[in-house]
């Protein structure tokens, strides 16, 4: 066999990988421009559609708008709640005094509740930008007071 003989059979065989190469690419574009490639990226797909269908949703949004608004009412009206009562047992008797301490102690334990609901919404990655931009980022479980707008 010759040095020719050689190099067509090398050249013959670069051809036909080549061939094979193209044929494959060929089939590649065929799949993904005719959607056969579907189930590839399903999982990527089904994920942005739910995602899409939820946050993307008027009424998911519009719902956490006022979620947070909520959650920060509800602890204004446990702060006011609890200044009242100190006020009123000031001239409460003995009995109404024990009432009084007792829901204060309640009403405590209600708004740490509704400022744990609001800073664990607030941090949510899906939920964060529908919290209005004048409400707070987090609310502070310590503070005697808290402000619902800037």
């Amino acid at each position: 066999m010759g040095m020719g003989q050689v190099r067509e059979g090398a050249r013959a065989g670069a051809w036909a990988v080549g061939g094979v190469i193209g044929l494959a690419v060929l089939y590649m574009v065929g799949v993904f421009a005719f959607g056969g490639a579907g189930w590839i990226t399903a999982p990527f797909r089904g994920e942005a559609d739910e995602r899409e269908n939820t946050v993307g949703s008027g009424e998911f949004r519009q719902t956490t708008y006022e979620e947070f608004f909520d959650l920060c009412e509800a602890v204004q009206n446990a702060e006011g709640t609890i200044q009242a009562l100190r006020e009123e047992r000031t001239t409460a008797s003995q009995t109404r005094t024990t009432q009084i301490d007792q829901s204060i102690t309640a009403l405590k334990a209600t708004r740490i509740e509704s400022v744990n609901a609001y800073n664990s919404k607030a941090a949510q990655e899906h939920r964060a930008p529908f919290r209005d931009q004048d409400l707070p980022y987090r609310l502070d479980a310590t503070a005697e007071r808290t402000t619902c707008t800037n």
